[in-house]
């Protein structure tokens, strides 16, 4: 499965499920994971095998690898205050920053 098991569960359910309401999940190795709690109600699908999440791998690992690339970006984009300075003052220099950014930091 992908390194971070709660992206399985994304890619299986669509969104970030609430982990303290909708889902438990325990370890009782650190290998194999077990649903011990899931609101099919909330969540709108049943509940999945361990085998329907392992299918999922490369949709969770796109997902994991896709939220890094967001949380880097985020660091690099700085403050929105200075974003909002850096925009009044110079709105090209800005844009172009920006695109260096994203490009540095491609999503799959």
């Amino acid at each position: 499965m992908a390194d971070n098991f709660d992206y399985n569960l994304i890619a299986y359910i669509g969104r970030k499920p609430d982990f303290l309401k909708e889902i438990t999940v325990e370890w009782p190795d650190e290998n194999t994971p077990v649903i011990t709690f899931w609101d099919a109600t909330a969540l709108g699908k049943p509940q999945p095998t361990i085998d329907q999440l392992k299918a999922l791998d490369t949709q969770a690992t796109t997902l994991e690898n896709n939220d890094k690339v967001r949380n880097t970006r985020r660091v690099a984009y700085g403050d929105i205050g200075e974003q909002l300075d850096e925009i009044y003052k110079d709105i090209d220099a800005w844009k172009a920053r920006i695109k260096k950014i994203k490009d540095d930091n491609p999503k799959e």
